[in-house]
């Protein structure tokens, strides 16, 4: 069957769908060995739930926790209750702490790796600094309750409420005495949230920089690794060079993964990344071959990936949940095709045919005419007749 897709300027092109299965090859059951990989991953909404974007989350729990199982099934961790199950963008702080609570008890069960974003997003009015840090403090003890790792979240409030880079200092400081484990430090760029611009307490990135690092030489027994998601490899590399021994790096940049996981002779990055949530077979399959030093199989494997990345992840970045949705509905990883807060609707229509498209051409779907048949039923619900 030939699709109909649509293009930006309002016309239509013909579209073959691939015919054979997913190229991707079986999961294996042993770990990952030379690089830690963490899928940040979306959350599925209940579709029956009578409720508006303003509501409280209703998330489908069973669907939600399967595709964990889906995750830890490949080898990969799972970054919980990040930016990529639309924490701060749909799912609040109550939906957070029981995604959280939920998870981490489904990972005891199945023996898979954890780590839980710890933030302020409860707060939902201006705070001060001390209500920031205690913020934090109640959801680092729920994460470290749960079992998980923690991953110390960019707060909107402490870019809010934080006059210089000794507010942040010292916010980070008290928080990293308190942790009982090493965390990992995220740093989330304005490209993924407009509200963290000038984190670090500078819209200088160099400065904003230098008071990260102090951050981590200040505490380096208390810090497995950093998250950068700043979109700029020549930073991250910088960066990565520059950290104490011991403390790693994870790449968050959705648009260069390939070379930086890859990395040099000079070190490389770990993974924590939301395009790994449709990509989990594929960045399993890669990772496996880097474990056996075949570094020209991994990037054979992952640099085909990188232009659906990007076309997931193109402005506004902070959208790039939609297209990570359909992609999990069309591989057959949900039933539906909604999210919490209804951003179902946050991409266009010509950006989600073109993430088919490239998913399509990747061999990323399991069933391809599962996919074919249901992207054809959502091209006909917005009026392009096949």
């Amino acid at each position: 069957m030939t699709l109909l897709l649509p293009r930006a300027d309002g016309t239509t092109r013909a579209y073959e769908p691939r015919r054979a299965p997913s190229r991707v090859a079986p999961a294996g059951s042993s770990p990952l060995t030379s690089r830690t990989v963490f899928s940040a991953a979306h959350v599925v909404a209940d579709p029956y739930a009578d409720v508006s974007p303003d509501s409280p989350a209703a998330v489908d729990w069973d669907a939600t926790l399967a595709f964990r199982r889906h995750l830890w099934a490949q080898g990969l961790g799972v970054a919980e209750a990040m930016d990529t199950a639309q924490r701060g963008m749909g799912l609040d702080w109550k939906g957070a702490a029981e995604l959280i609570t939920r998870s981490a008890a489904e990972a005891r069960s199945v023996g898979g790796t954890i780590a839980c974003g710890a933030g302020t997003d409860q707060l939902t009015e201006p705070a001060d600094l001390p209500t920031v840090r205690s913020a934090y403090e109640e959801q680092l003890t729920l994460v470290e309750s749960s079992g998980a790792q923690v991953i110390l979240m960019a707060s909107r409030a402490l870019a809010s409420a934080a006059k210089s880079p000794d507010d942040y200092l010292e916010t980070y400081g008290h928080l990293l005495r308190q942790a009982s484990e090493p965390v990992i430090l995220h740093w989330l760029g304005p490209m993924f949230d407009p509200a963290l611009t000038g984190y670090w307490g500078s819209d200088d990135l160099d400065a904003a920089t230098e008071t990260f690092l102090e951050v981590i030489t200040a505490h380096p027994d208390k810090v497995d690794g950093i998250k950068i998601s700043l979109l700029d490899p020549g930073r991250e590399i910088a960066l990565r060079r520059r950290l104490p021994d011991g403390v790693r790096c994870y790449t968050g940049d959705d648009f260069n993964y390939p070379e930086l996981i890859a990395g040099d002779d000079q070190g490389f990055s770990h993974a924590l990344l939301g395009i790994f949530d449709p990509l989990a077979p594929l960045a399993a399959q890669a990772v496996r071959a880097l474990d056996t030093g075949d570094t020209e199989a991994f990037r054979a494997c992952l640099d085909p990936t990188v232009e659906l990345s990007r076309h997931l992840f193109q402005p506004p970045t902070r959208f790039y949940k939609t297209g990570v949705v359909l992609l999990a509905w069309l591989a057959g990883h949900q039933t539906h095709f909604t999210m919490v807060g209804g951003l179902q609707s946050a991409r266009s229509l010509p950006h989600l045919a073109r993430a088919y498209e490239l998913a399509d051409g990747l061999g990323l779907f399991p069933d391809p005419l599962l996919a074919e048949t249901r992207m054809k039923s959502l091209l006909t619900t917005y009026g392009v007749q096949q």
